[in-house]
């Protein structure tokens, strides 16, 4: 199967004065926050301008946006390749190939496109997952089957690459490589899941030579990406896994405290947040959510959820399955399990409110739109939370764009408009669904399924 790249031209985003990039995986600062301002209060009633729309590959990596540039990587299956419909498809392989794309931010028009042979034998065979990491003249993708790729912005040339598996004997995880990797410094710090003590490894991000490698991790190491925070006036490198939260140096890698906390099914999707000076929250799918408070070399529990499970009458605070949770000083606001929008209180996982709006869109059958309650067929219900001054914006599955306040006494939609249609099947029971998030940067958002990449203008006119 070949794409062609095409460009429909309706207008351009917002000039480059004031504009803010998108660069890597939750934006400049990695903390899923849009900083600009300028922005429609409301969506036009025929709903936000396009800019332009560019064909596009298999998969769920969001668009990173930075210089002038739109970077994207998807999958191409070869000729006779097949994506299965079915997530958990008995034996599914997906030979193809793996593409960097580089388009210009304004027009949409091709810059650059590399790409590799892959092979998938992964489940959710449905392309790669991480957001590319825009740093001065270089990006670095990951691949989902361990593709680690350092190209140059300017032509998309390799500069040096690395496979996980055949590098470091690392595991393929069940659902692919996922974790976003971060730039520290002359850093590149990626989770590997090599096997001797090369669960994590940071790269020079100039050459691709090892620094130091950390930690082990038996079987399949997870899904979250490596943050970087202070605690006790110490900068600590946070790394999730499946058996442990723990903190590392950045500089060295040396371990200097470790949680354990075994996680089902290696469901340690969610990026970790800082609560406070003090804090650190994360939240699993099926073992819900724990707070540490964490010292300069040391880390303990505040709280562990009790969630008996993952079906909403057993959740208790957070179970996330992908969304990023948004900490504001004593609540946490974050989807759960079967797509409820819940807050919960910081200190106690308490919980305030939840409401299925958020989740939900046209394509919601009406039986369970009527029903303020989850439904069976809502498993993996997803929207991902971006605040934006004293609002949120909100994308969820169904390619909805939401503009919302979410406080204290509940969830109040101002407006929403719909982007773009979800294309992959595999939440199963006939639901399609766009897990991808977007980018937010030069007043305009980023959107993409598994045949388009379309930017529209939100800049207040």
């Amino acid at each position: 199967m070949r794409v062609l790249l095409t460009v429909v031209a309706f207008g351009v985003c917002a000039g480059a004065v004031g504009a803010e990039d998108w660069p890597q995986w939750l934006g400049p600062k990695r903390d899923g926050t849009w900083r600009e301002d300028g922005l429609v209060e409301k969506f036009p009633a025929s709903g936000p301008k396009i800019a332009w729309k560019a064909d596009i590959g298999v998969g769920y990596a969001g668009p990173a946006v930075a210089s002038g540039k739109v970077f994207v990587i998807d999958l191409v299956p070869a000729e006779k390749a097949k994506v299965p419909s079915d997530g958990f498809a008995k034996g599914a392989r997906v030979p193809g190939k793996e593409r960097v794309q580089c388009l210009d931010a304004a027009t949409g028009k091709p810059v650059w496109s590399t790409d590799y042979p892959v092979d998938y034998t992964i489940s959710y065979a449905a392309g790669p997952r991480c957001t590319p990491t825009v740093d001065g003249d270089m990006v670095y993708t990951l691949g989902a089957m361990g593709d680690l790729k350092a190209v140059t912005v300017a032509d998309g040339k390799v500069a040096w690459s690395k496979n996980f598996m055949k590098d470091y004997d690392a595991g393929l995880p069940v659902w692919g490589f996922s974790s976003h990797p971060l730039v520290d410094g002359d850093k590149l710090i990626c989770l590997v899941g090599g096997t001797n003590d090369r669960l994590v490894i940071a790269f020079d991000k100039k050459t691709g030579k090892e620094l130091w490698t950390s930690q082990n991790c038996q079987g399949d190491f997870g899904y979250s990406p490596p943050m970087i925070y202070e605690f006790g006036g110490k900068r600590q490198l946070i790394v999730w896994h499946t058996r442990a939260v723990v903190g590392l140096e950045p500089d060295t890698g040396k371990l200097l405290w470790r949680v354990p906390f075994e996680v089902k099914y290696a469901l340690t999707a969610p990026t970790p947040r800082k609560v406070g000076e003090d804090k650190l929250f994360v939240t699993s799918f099926y073992n819900g959510s724990l707070l540490l408070k964490v010292g300069a070399d040391k880390a303990s529990v505040v709280w562990k959820s009790k969630a008996r499970g993952e079906t909403p009458d057993l959740t208790t605070d957070l179970s996330s399955i992908m969304a990023t949770p948004v900490v504001v000083g004593e609540h946490i606001y974050g989807v759960c399990s079967y797509g409820q929008l819940r807050c919960i209180e910081t200190g106690t996982g308490k919980r305030v409110w939840e409401s299925m709006r958020a989740t939900r869109g046209a394509r919601t059958p009406k039986a369970i739109a009527e029903n303020d309650e989850p439904s069976d067929k809502e498993r993996w219900g997803l929207a991902f939370l971006i605040p934006q001054g004293d609002r949120y914006f909100l994308f969820n599955e169904q390619g909805d764009l939401i503009i919302a306040k979410l406080t204290p006494k509940g969830y109040e939609e101002l407006d929403r408009a719909h982007l773009i249609d979800p294309t992959n099947t595999m939440a199963g029971r006939g639901r399609l669904v766009v897990w991808m998030h977007p980018a937010f940067a030069n007043k305009c958002v980023f959107v993409r399924n598994d045949k388009e990449l379309i930017c529209y203008s939100l800049a207040k006119e």
